[in-house]
């Protein structure tokens, strides 16, 4: 079998004219080359040499020259490839995140990855935490950013941080007038429009046992269009409420659970790739320097 190392010694030779020249270059004695290069001309049954004096090469040795020469570059490159992918200098890094932390949290995280490792593509899925979960599971994506998924042998997950639950409405709205956290009480009487950001929490909106939604949106921008033209209020995490616009408001509910756990969404047993480990640890250190609760 032809070794690798053993074509960049002819190659070294080949260029160099003389053993003693190509020793020095790869830190080897003369004897050593010399034997590997008698082995690799075994290993080829025809000499790459005219002469001991290795000055002139074979009609076979400029040819084994020309091919050994491309597959020391390719093969150069591909380790380089390999090191940079070890050490999160390339890759692709694919994510799917809730749309409020896609929006609110990322664009500062992501920018400053793509300035970091310029030879990194990022992928970037928004979708409610259910499909998160799914497309963490089924390994579409390598991290998940959402809610806490059911208990599933497939997924593990590492809580962020604790996002409370607003009251969307109108500026004009009669709950305005409140000024003070509200209740559920206080919701009885008024329509509210459903959406996926509440599920699992009965305490609030169209998911509450005894509350029927005549209408409901998945997509937030949808969402708040509805809102906007006075087809009722919503619920969604504070977060989501961050970049409204000035029709309308995000009220307190009076509740310590109304509130979502949002976190990394990983499968069980898979090892991050250094460059998803360098990407959680720019979020790690963006929230805890961020006041979440605003």
């Amino acid at each position: 079998m032809i070794r690798t190392q053993a074509l960049r010694v002819f190659v070294t030779v080949a260029d160099c004219g003389t053993l003693r020249d190509a020793a020095k270059t790869l830190g080897r004695t003369d004897s050593a080359i010399s034997m590997t290069l008698k082995q690799l001309e075994s290993d080829l049954g025809a000499p790459l040499f005219e002469t001991d004096r290795k000055h002139t090469l074979t009609p076979l040795g400029i040819e084994v020259n020309k091919l050994a020469q491309d597959l020391l570059r390719e093969y150069d490159r591909s380790i380089e490839r390999i090191i940079a992918l070890a050490e999160g200098r390339e890759g692709v890094l694919r994510i799917a995140a809730v749309p409020s932390v896609a929006a609110q949290l990322l664009p500062p995280v992501l920018s400053a990855m793509l300035a970091d490792h310029p030879g990194v593509r990022i992928e970037l899925l928004d979708t409610d935490s259910a499909s998160v979960h799914t497309l963490v599971e089924t390994g579409v994506v390598e991290l998940g950013i959402g809610g806490k998924p059911e208990a599933k042998a497939g997924l593990i997950f590492v809580s962020l941080f604790n996002d409370p639950f607003r009251l969307v409405c109108r500026k004009d709205h009669p709950l305005t007038r409140l000024a003070r956290p509200l209740t559920r009480q206080d919701l009885q009487e008024h329509r509210l429009i459903s959406n996926k950001s509440t599920t699992g929490y009965s305490g609030f909106g169209a998911e509450a046992p005894d509350r029927v939604s005549a209408i409901s949106a998945r997509n937030v921008i949808s969402l708040l269009a509805l809102v906007r033209a006075g087809a009722g209020a919503t619920i969604l995490p504070a977060l989501a409420t961050r970049s409204i616009d000035e029709e309308l408001c995000a009220l307190e509910l009076h509740d310590p659970m109304a509130l979502r756990t949002v976190g990394f969404v990983l499968r069980r047993g898979g090892i991050s790739s250094p460059i998803c480990a360098a990407f959680q640890d720019r979020l790690v250190s963006l929230i805890q320097t961020t006041d979440m609760t605003r």
